[in-house]
């Protein structure tokens, strides 16, 4: 049977039964909430009509544009896991993706099980035997028919590779004049892997929408997307409303056809007001039973998932109420200017951010609550449960002058009980991390405060302590109980003359990558113990913005991650704070670290070639053998390309192997 619930499409893969309890985390556990449900197509129309003049003030017209395909959304840790071998052929000790929560998987562009390396390489899946490194080489290459399919990022466990991606179905003609919609899908291809000489594609699920992110616990795996509705495009041009009102979706174990939900299986938020879908979608890999759509009229941009709980937050903006004037058939009169402000006072936007909470239990995936809190989400770092409490770090007005921060604590019933408000005014959050019943906030205009916050008390949530240096941190990373890794960019303070004296001009500009080491032993009194600078104004990595790309060997004090790094050419004289560097490296860069030493640079490691480097010129435009990943088989350090995968030895970084990748 097919449940339906909106646009923001969770997909389950359940793959196993026993759901764990994380320790040192409660698991919420709320009742139930009962969510009014859809009783007609009539109704089902009138609702998006509705909330789509609230959300635009008005009922805009669909032209031509609305037959665009879809656009696959991509989004932005607990250090990662170490499993034991799968088999003898493999190694003993092996790195896992850099997650989020223990016990959470999250998916990415390389799995390995210790044996083999599973990569998305372009529109490919490449199946790489990386150990022992002497017998490396490219086992297989899968490769898809579906010429609209997409790769994104994988799954990878003893038995099931689950690859998930984006692809598009077409639709009917609208107009005789216009050429056939594309829809957009998030479809997911689930292969058995047991036998790695003859890999099968067992199972195939996709559902109409955008791809905003996913998680795997123990066998289940949890898919979130987007759908706005096809509805408004098929009344635009006179076609019968009940073919576009509700998602479609197909699942292989009941055939190819695409389905559309039906309307009686739509829910619907109270007070939702975004003009979307979200679904929610489960299956079990070893049972042959049909997919379970959940299908719910609302949005959300960020997850956040424990071993317990789904939380989907949306973000609202409001700029005002569109007050139509009753009975005004004319043109509205010319108005005094003074009389303006009466009239139409200025639109302050109102930012807040509902979070949607779907329990997890043994694939299965229930709606039971949600809250609201004022100011939106930075990404899914700023959320976390503990204790049988929601904690969610907010920015209000984001991009205006006035912004500001705050943290709020939510209950079991997802109401407020605690916040932290007006915090750092006039800047906004650019990291978060939750670490058990502590908070670390950095938010940034020109210098980077560090906050340290107490959340003992859920009720009483309060500043400890708070550090201000230049730069700021995009990305914080655990190192042990009392001391944090930042990920970020120096910065100096823009200045201006006026009246003969230099004046701060209120902005800041990026300099080189910078690492911080913070100790927060005395919570009231962090310091940043140790810092290093990487490259000037131009130097980038991924880890700013994707925790995945950080490579982590705890045991061992070494961290990698990929970067491109700019250096400006040093001169006589004063380097203006805006001036971009030159191209100068790609690759790795790994780094040991120590409370007694603190970074130490252990090598860089590069897939280019030196005829590479003369021909990059200032700016590198980037290539196959960009270094995107980094990952360890016991001790061997494999650094991966789409071009190239490299073995080093992992305590002296001396070359090992390389392998050219097809």
């Amino acid at each position: 049977m097919y449940r339906v619930m909106g646009v923001v499409v969770v997909l389950v893969f359940a793959l196993t039964l026993a759901v764990g309890k994380p320790p040192g985390r409660a698991q919420v556990q709320p009742q139930t909430p009962k969510l009014p449900a859809v009783k007609s197509y009539a109704e089902l129309a009138a609702l998006l009509d509705e909330k789509r003049e609230i959300h635009y003030g008005f009922p805009l017209r669909m032209g031509a544009k609305t037959m665009l395909t879809d656009q696959a959304a991509m989004e932005s840790a607990a250090p990662g896991a170490r499993a034991p071998g799968e088999d003898s052929g493999a190694g003993s000790d092996y790195s896992a993706t850099n997650i989020q929560v223990p016990g959470v998987d999250e998916a990415d562009i390389v799995k390995t099980d210790g044996r083999y390396i599973f990569q998305v390489n372009k529109q490919r899946v490449m199946m790489i035997r990386a150990y022992p490194h002497r017998e490396m080489a490219v086992k297989k290459v899968i490769e898809f028919a579906d010429e609209w399919f997409n790769p994104l990022e994988i799954y990878l466990d003893a038995e099931h590779l689950v690859v998930v991606g984006t692809s598009a179905r077409p639709g009917r003609a609208v107009h005789p004049h216009h050429p056939y919609p594309i829809y957009g899908t998030v479809k997911t291809l689930v292969f058995d892997v047991r036998d790695k000489d003859n890999i099968t594609r067992v199972r195939e699920v996709e559902v109409d929408g955008n791809y905003v992110s996913s998680r795997k616990i123990d066998k289940n795996v949890y898919l979130v997307a987007n759908k706005y509705p096809d509805y408004y495009m098929f009344r635009e041009f006179g076609l019968p409303v009940k073919e576009g009102l509700t998602p479609a979706y197909r699942d292989s174990l009941a055939g190819n056809r695409f389905e559309n939900v039906k309307c009686t299986d739509v829910c619907y938020f109270p007070g939702f007001r975004e003009p979307n879908y979200l679904l929610v979608a489960g299956f079990n890999l070893n049972e042959k039973k049909e997919v379970e759509i959940g299908t719910y009229l609302g949005a959300g941009e960020n997850i956040y998932v424990s071993r317990a709980n789904l939380y989907v937050a949306a973000t609202e903006r409001q700029y005002g109420p569109i007050m139509p004037v009753p009975g005004l058939r004319e043109p509205a009169p010319a108005v005094v200017p003074d009389r303006v402000p009466a009239i139409m006072p200025p639109l302050e936007p109102r930012e807040q951010t509902t979070v949607y909470r779907f329990a997890l239990k043994d694939g299965d995936v229930t709606y039971t609550g949600k809250g609201q809190v004022p100011g939106t989400v930075l990404n899914q770092f700023s959320m976390d449960e503990y204790d049988g409490h929601f904690r969610v770090a907010t920015t209000l007005n984001t991009w205006g002058p006035d912004s500001r921060n705050a943290l709020y604590v939510l209950d079991r019933d997802l109401g407020i009980c605690g916040r932290v408000e007006d915090i750092a005014p006039g800047e906004r959050i650019y990291s978060a991390r939750f670490m058990g019943p502590r908070a670390y906030m950095v938010t940034f205009k020109t210098t980077d405060p560090l906050f340290v916050l107490d959340l003992a008390d859920p009720k009483k949530p309060a500043i400890l302590g708070a550090l201000k240096i230049p730069g700021f941190s995009n990305y914080l990373h655990p190192y042990d109980e009392h001391h944090l890794i930042g990920f970020g960019k120096d910065a100096v303070e823009a200045t201006g003359k006026e009246g003969g004296r230099e004046v701060p001009l209120g902005f800041a500009y990026e300099q080189g990558m910078k690492l911080a080491l913070f100790d927060v032993t005395d919570v009231k009194n962090p310091v940043e113990k140790f810092a290093i600078g990487i490259g000037d104004r131009g130097t980038h990595s991924e880890v700013l913005n994707n925790h995945k790309a950080l490579w982590f060997h705890q045991e061992k004090n070494l961290f990698a991650f990929p970067v491109t790094v700019a250096e400006i050419k040093r001169r006589t004289g004063a380097t203006p704070p805006w001036e971009y560097g030159t191209f100068v490296f790609q690759g790795a860069y790994v780094y040991e670290l120590t409370l007694e030493r603190g970074f130490v640079l252990k090598g860089r490691i590069t897939h280019l070639t030196d005829a590479d480097y003369m021909k990059s010129g200032n700016w590198w435009p980037g290539s196959d053998r960009d270094v995107n990943r980094i990952l360890h088989i016991n001790d061997n350090l494999y650094t991966l390309s789409n071009g190239l995968v490299k073995v080093n030895d992992l305590n002296t970084l001396a070359e090992k192997r390389s392998l050219a990748l097809p």
